[in-house]
């Protein structure tokens, strides 16, 4: 436990995995930190939805880039292993296209045999891919770990030296065209943009590094589910002494003189703090949970300007018998580009369309009875500015992943062995998950809305408060929402 001192106050709005990252590290300095979390259990989208037997998360479940994360146990006297069971998946992942079928793996000799094998010739691009993305990341991380609170930053050394790694002016799509020369072999490692909520055909370039990091550090399932690494960050906070409450939502945050001052809840108490920080969906956050009239460059009408993520058709599906299907399974349309273009346009596409299944009781028997599947099916649609009646086409989009599921995947009695499913529409994210316009990835990734342009973690619009989430600085994703939890705390930490 951090030694006892007089350190500020500290309120977390949220326990999910930026909040509890912060926790961890502001509790082990010492710091009084209080998490209120409106939910009965801690990681909001990275908890467990449990239907009977079935057990499912919520949403993340690529454990990638654990180096982060073990930073941050390590940086608190702990190992991960300590508190989670972790198993290295190989395959990381198989992929599906209309005429052949690749397994993706982090060792290099299987991952060049596999590609000479689907696409013959471009395992050569694979190594130069290597070799080119791995300087990218170098050079990079550094940028997106650092605070970039000031816009002064983009002068210092080491950010100017990586200018050239940012590929301004090129797209995912058109960097990966430098490695590999057929289409489909591109799209082997261009459909990661999904994890920014963004197309391949406008997500910026640099993000070529991070199909590179499952190649170099691989994909990890956690026992019982990601939601277990929430599970266990929120047990370190209370080891270190911080304190979580839970079922105890936030109604808004206090503040004096342009400084934020503590929480009110939404039973009426209020909680005084020396920091706030947001642990929230940025934009809901702004609308919903700030002082009226305290927002100029973040006013409601300011953000429906801003560039958002699509969203996601989620199916938890309980099922009552195994399946051959390796652990990710990323399923290709036909016409992948027709597809992601209905996405970010707006439409629902008929038919042929991308899914994602994970089938994790294959390795984890915590999931699902023996014998029996814990299916997460997700797939890409547009987010609620489209203004799609999910009403009307949620039952449609249900009936059609599953015909999909029987022609793409084989699963020919997946309708007669479900037991029992659960459906998430982007409207439902909206509406129960507080997600602005149901865009589940947040605020896009676009050049513009990145590094110093994204919102800052410590907040530009008042003062005491600091962000934390896939709204913030450095982006969406496991590994960059924990890294801007131990950005926010540093901040705190520093200026104490």
């Amino acid at each position: 436990m951090g030694a006892e001192n007089n350190k500020k106050k500290i309120v977390i709005v949220g326990a999910g995995p930026g909040g509890l990252a912060a926790g961890m590290l502001l509790a082990h300095k010492g710091f009084e930190v209080e998490i209120f979390e409106k939910n009965p259990l801690p990681g909001g989208r990275n908890g467990y939805i449990r239907l009977g037997e079935y057990k499912f998360d919520v949403g993340p479940t690529f454990f990638m880039m654990d180096f982060v994360l073990r930073d941050i146990f390590k940086a608190t006297g702990r190992k991960l292993e300590d508190y989670v069971l972790l198993t290295r998946l190989s395959p990381m992942y198989r992929l599906y296209f209309d005429d052949r079928e690749m397994n993706v793996y982090e060792e290099d000799d299987k991952m060049l045999a596999e590609l000479a094998r689907a696409f013959p010739g471009e395992e050569k691009g694979l190594l130069k891919f290597n070799s080119k993305e791995r300087n990218r990341l170098a050079k990079l991380y550094p940028i997106l770990s650092h605070h970039n609170n000031n816009i002064f930053d983009a002068f210092r050394p080491n950010f100017i030296r990586a200018l050239p790694a940012f590929a301004v002016g090129r797209t995912l799509y058109q960097v990966l065209g430098h490695y590999f020369k057929q289409k489909k072999a591109r799209l082997c490692f261009t459909f990661q943009s999904k994890y920014l909520g963004m197309s391949p055909w406008k997500c910026p370039g640099a993000f070529a590094m991070v199909p590179y990091v499952e190649q170099q550090f691989g994909v990890e399932h956690v026992a019982g589910g990601l939601s277990s690494l929430a599970e266990a960050m929120a047990k370190v906070v209370e080891e270190e002494g911080g304190k979580i409450h839970y079922d105890s939502a936030v109604k808004r945050v206090l503040s004096e003189k342009g400084a934020a001052t503590g929480v009110e809840l939404d039973d009426g108490r209020m909680v005084p703090a020396d920091r706030v920080i947001l642990n929230a969906d940025f934009s809901y956050a702004m609308k919903e949970l700030m002082p009226e009239g305290s927002l100029k460059k973040y006013a409601p009408n300011k953000l429906l300007k801003k560039k958002y993520s699509c969203s996601i058709f989620m199916m938890y599906l309980g099922v009552g018998k195994r399946y051959g299907l390796e652990h990710h399974n990323i399923v290709f349309a036909k016409d992948y580009e027709a597809n992601v273009s209905d996405v970010f346009e707006g439409r629902l596409t008929d038919k042929d369309f991308s899914f994602y299944v994970r089938d994790a009781s294959r390795v984890d028997p915590t999931l699902a009875p023996e014998g029996k599947s814990a299916l997460y099916v997700l797939v890409p649609v547009p987010n609620n500015l489209s203004e799609i009646d999910w009403q009307k086409a949620a039952p449609v989009l249900r009936e059609q992943t599953l015909d999909l599921m029987i022609s793409r995947l084989g699963l020919h009695d997946i309708r007669e062995n479900i037991e029992t499913e659960k459906i998430i529409t982007p409207a439902d994210w909206e509406r129960d998950f507080n997600v602005a316009h149901g865009a589940v990835f947040n605020l896009g990734h676009q050049l513009r809305q990145m590094l110093w342009f994204r919102p800052h973690n410590r907040f530009e619009e008042m003062r005491n408060m600091y962000l934390v989430g896939g709204g913030t600085h450095p982006g969406s994703g496991l590994p960059t929402i924990y890294e801007s939890g131990r950005i926010a705390a540093n901040l705190i930490e520093n200026e104490s």
